[in-house]
Formats: structure tokens, sequence, C-alpha cells
């Protein structure tokens, strides 16, 4: 085989038609184009969130989250970019290829709207930043901490060590209770109810210097004691405490119940519990009597 010859024979495989997509013919040369764009987008991605880490880094100190959420979001960005430019340049036309995809579109549309709009969401929480990793959330009655978020699910782990998997549009769409929005500071509370023939100035007394006691309370503000509620077997206080970390609030409430027991303990006050008193009417009084009175029958 000449040179001639091979040449023109790699000359018609590499221009060969292997399928037509969105009316445009595909040929290995257009693949492979198409592969080397890929992959130098992803090259580029990945310069581009090192040289950003090492910029943003010092900015954000020990803000992980809110770096996290940056290099993902600048990575999709990057990403997104790349492959049109890919398809550009291989030849196939983006307003075709939506034209011919409409159809297909129209019909899975509706079975993958929840998917779309989890990844519509994740690109919101990515861009607003309102909830990111190492956060401490409430989401649907469970405090969780984020452990990792995707574009389409987020992961977040439980007291109990367990890994839950969130989709976007739970955290996008619901009330969401974030701890660590703006601070990690967080106001430790517990109720504790007492008799309501306690001294009520000793009872809040005790409870103010109990929650002073608390090693892991910060110094402000000071605890507060108030009285909430005047129930129908005892009168209800809340203890109030600031602390940092709010993944920590079981510990904390669970050292504040302790005190505030052995506290009372201590001072002789008693912890009030339900009770029923039963009254009967006087007729009714005067029929157990007679009942009483009734000799059994052998």
């Amino acid at each position: 085989m000449t040179w001639e010859s091979l040449r023109s024979w790699a000359d018609e495989w590499l221009v060969r038609r292997l399928f037509s997509l969105a009316g445009t013919d595909v040929t290995l040369v257009s693949l492979v184009t198409f592969a080397a764009i890929v992959i130098a987008t992803l090259v580029i991605s990945r310069i581009v969130k090192q040289a950003l880490n090492r910029t943003i880094g010092d900015r954000l100190g020990k803000n992980e989250g809110t770096r996290a959420a940056i290099l993902r979001l600048f990575h999709y960005v990057i990403l997104i970019t790349g492959l049109g430019i890919a398809l550009q340049t291989v030849g196939i036309n983006m307003n075709a290829l939506f034209a011919a995809g409409a159809v297909f579109a129209v019909a899975i549309g509706f079975a993958m709207q929840t998917v779309v709009q989890n990844f519509v969401s994740g690109v919101i929480l990515l861009a607003e930043r309102s909830i990111k990793p190492g956060d401490i959330l409430e989401v649907e009655g469970k405090v969780v901490k984020v452990v990792e978020m995707g574009i389409r699910t987020t992961v977040v782990r439980t007291w109990k060590d367990e890994d839950l998997i969130l989709p976007n549009n739970v955290l996008s769409q619901s009330v969401v209770k974030n701890f660590t929005l703006r601070d990690e500071q967080y106001r430790v509370g517990i109720v504790v109810g007492v008799t309501y023939g306690s001294d009520m100035q000793k009872v809040m007394q005790v409870l103010e210097e109990t929650a002073k006691s608390m090693p892991w309370r910060l110094p402000e503000p000071e605890p507060r004691v108030l009285l909430q509620e005047f129930g129908s077997s005892s009168v209800d206080f809340g203890v109030y405490v600031s602390s940092e970390g709010p993944w920590k609030q079981r510990v904390y409430m669970a050292d504040l119940r302790k005190a505030v027991w052995f506290a009372f303990k201590d001072a002789g006050i008693t912890i009030a519990f339900p009770q029923l008193d039963v009254h009967f009417d006087p007729p009714i009084e005067e029929s157990f009597k007679r009942l009483a009175k009734t000799p059994a029958a052998a």
C-alpha cells in the first residue's frame, strides 16, 4: 500500500459519516474534536478551581462550606460552556438540536419534572449560599448537619450518625431553620414546672443561678428565666441560656435539665407532675357509704 493510497483511505474514514444528529453529519474527526474539547474543558475547570481556591481561601478562612459552593458553581458554569462550544465546533446547530429534542423533551417532561426541580433548586442553593456544607439545619423536624451539596441532592447527617439524601427542592421550597446562617450562637431552652405552693421568687433565683453555672454558656447575653404559663398542675418556667455550637444542643439541654433537677432537690423545691382530684356529689357519696355498710353476700 502506497503512502498516497494510505492517506486517501485515512481521509475517507476520518470524514465518513457515522450518523446524523439534528441534521448534522457526525464523523470520526468531529467525535475526536468533541472529545478533545470536553477533556480540555475538564482540565481548565480543574485549573480554575485550584487557582480560585488559592485566591479565595485566605478571604473565607474557615468557611469551607462557602468555598465549596463557589468552586462547584464555577465548575458547572465552565462545564456547560465547554459542552456548548464543543457542540458548536463539530458543526451541530444548537437551535436545530433544541428543536429536534423539543418533542422528546415534552414527552419526558412530566416524568423528569422532579429531577428538573431538584436541578434548578441545586443551582439556586449554590448561587445564594443560604445553605452550605457544615451548616446545622432543622428540616422536617430533624436537626441535621450538611455534609455535601450536589446539583440534584444534598447529603446530611443526623445526631445518630445516619446519612440522609435530601432532594434539593426540599431545601429550597420548604421552611428550613438554619442555625448557622449568620453565626453559631444558639439559645438553649428548657421548660420546668413547679407546684403552686412553691416560693416563686426562690424558684426564679435558683433557676438563674443554675443557668449561670453552665460551663458552656456565653457571657453575653445573660441567661433569662421567664414565667411561661399557669398550667393545670404546675407553674411553668422557661430557662434560656446562650451557647455556641447548635450541633451540641441535645447535650447542653441534658446538662441544663440535670443541673436544674439537683438544684431544686437541694433547695427543697418540688417539680410538679400531673394530678387529678375527683369530687362526688353528696347523693353519690351517700350511695357509696350505704354500699360500704351493706354486708357482703355469702
